[in-house]
């Protein structure tokens, strides 16, 4: 599983999405190789972020998705799925959880 660092801002997003993008690609590869369809993001450690992470995020659930994948991202901090609602995009990084408030 793929891990967020602890710090996600946008002085460093460029930077930090050149390393996730190599990363996604090379485990989408072992996914798809091991016929799997979920690739994991491990978020629980994120403890600095603005918007970026989100922006972040959304790459990564494209890049997964032009893969043929589901991005799964695990253990999000609060403040973060807060932050993905409010600027509308949480039913694109967590459709399951939308979907059971729903209910």
């Amino acid at each position: 599983m793929l891990k967020l660092p602890g710090s996600v801002l946008l002085g460093d997003a460029a930077r930090l999405w050149t390393q996730l993008e190599a990363s996604l690609q090379a485990e989408a590869a072992q996914v798809r190789s091991a016929a799997g369809s979920r690739l994991r993001l491990q978020a629980g450690g994120l403890s600095e972020f603005d918007s970026s992470a989100l922006t972040l995020l959304l790459q990564a659930a494209r890049l997964c998705h032009r893969e043929g994948l589901t991005l799964e991202v695990h253990e999000p901090p609060a403040k973060l799925r807060e932050l993905a609602r409010v600027y509308g995009v949480a039913e694109l990084l967590w459709p399951e959880a939308v979907q059971s408030q729903a209910a």
